[in-house]
């Protein structure tokens, strides 16, 4: 059953307005521009999608790969960057050449990320932790950043015995930071069991002062109304379940704006996606094939739940061309409706894992003398 939309307030990230109040939220190797394209294409155009992680190091040194990350399509507005970065200098260094190139018009700063290479530096769900890091880092990100918004996105902690998100959404807001956004999962859980939603709405309560968004478990557009609903939300943050669902933002404009119309396409739909997709992401690259072989880890995400074969499966899953894709997907039942229970949870599913961090980074949040500019990845997209 369809729930009502409530009465949403407007959304505003610094002089920017989103409306309805949906992100797309940064995913390393999955949010670069033909993914946002589409997405943004099935919006209307409304909402806000961010650029995967970029590293300010690399950013700073003007590494290849990074400068194709940060690219954007002319019709995208505002543009978003999030920024992974441990040392404020650097991290101060990256916004400032923003600001000054012209680069983007609104700034994220991953606080959330929970894998291995980045928390055993101290970087991303790990940071928090160290207040008096935080605090310099997001000092010197919106004292650089001149007119451009400055955000961040951050988890409940480290895990249920290291919470850290209400210390930071008060240093947040305490250093200008324009919202929040919190997944309710500590990185221990990575993307295992449930989000905590009322760690999202503690998290609200706590800073009235600038708007919060929520991000975790949202699988379809009502779940977004509910999440909203029950935590007293200023928006929401999508990630996992748009994977292979670009057309989910249409969902959710149109659940937000008070429509019932949900997307259920046939595979004939489905398949005319993937092949799309696969198409911008050639042209992003400048090379078909790279293009068609980067597509690749979407396939079964847009499959999921149709009867495909396991042979078939096997076979799109080396597919180097666009007329290979086609031919190979021209060869399914197009006409399989939308699979019942495909609307559900995707994408990566592990929890309860050993959080891997620096040497004696839990003895003391305040003590930060064990991080230098050494930790600093050099490369982006996480």
């Amino acid at each position: 059953m369809t729930t009502l939309a409530p009465a949403l307030p407007q959304l505003r990230i610094g002089p920017h307005t989103v409306q309805p109040p949906v992100v797309l939220a940064p995913m390393a190797g999955i949010t670069n521009a033909p993914f946002r394209t589409l997405c943004r294409e099935f919006s209307g155009g409304k909402g806000l999608f961010v650029s995967e992680m970029i590293t300010t190091r690399a950013l700073v040194e003007r590494n290849e790969k990074t400068m194709q990350l940060i690219h954007f399509d002319a019709a995208e507005t505002p543009r978003s960057i999030q920024l992974y970065g441990v040392d404020p200098v650097t991290v101060g260094k990256a916004v400032r050449m923003i600001v000054d190139e012209g680069l983007a018009d609104h700034i994220d700063l991953n606080f959330g990320c929970p894998v291995p290479k980045v928390t055993r530096k101290g970087g991303g769900s790990a940071l928090p932790y160290k207040r008096p890091l935080l605090r310099a880092i997001l000092r010197q990100a919106v004292s650089h950043a001149g007119d451009l918004p400055v955000t961040i996105k951050m988890r409940k902690g480290i895990d249920d015995d290291h919470t850290t998100f209400l210390d930071a959404g008060r240093i947040a807001v305490e250093e200008g930071v324009t919202a929040v956004a919190l997944h309710g999962r500590t990185a221990a859980q990575h993307y295992g069991g449930t989000a905590d939603w009322d760690a999202i709405a503690r998290l609200k309560e706590h800073v009235p002062e600038i708007p919060v968004l929520g991000n975790g478990d949202i699988w379809c557009a009502d779940d977004a109304l509910r999440m909203m609903r029950e935590t007293g939300c200023d928006g929401v943050v999508v990630g996992r379940g748009c994977l292979g669902r670009p057309w989910l933002f249409a969902d959710l404009v149109n659940a937000m704006e008070g429509r019932d119309a949900r997307r259920a396409p046939a595979l004939r739909e489905v398949a005319d996606v993937m092949v799309r997709h696969a198409t911008l992401l050639g042209e992003w690259i400048g090379d078909e094939t790279r293009g068609v072989i980067d597509f690749r880890k979407h396939v079964a995400w847009y499959l999921k739940g149709f009867a495909v074969g396991s042979e078939m499966r096997k076979k799109l899953a080396v597919t180097s061309s666009l007329e290979e894709l086609a031919g190979q997907l021209h060869e399914l039942d197009l006409d399989q409706p939308w699979p019942e229970g495909a609307d559900g949870p995707r994408g990566r599913t592990s929890g309860n894992n050993r959080v891997v961090l620096p040497d004696g980074w839990l003895k003391d949040p305040y003590d930060c003398s064990g991080v230098s500019a050494d930790a600093e990845l050099d490369t982006s997209g996480g």
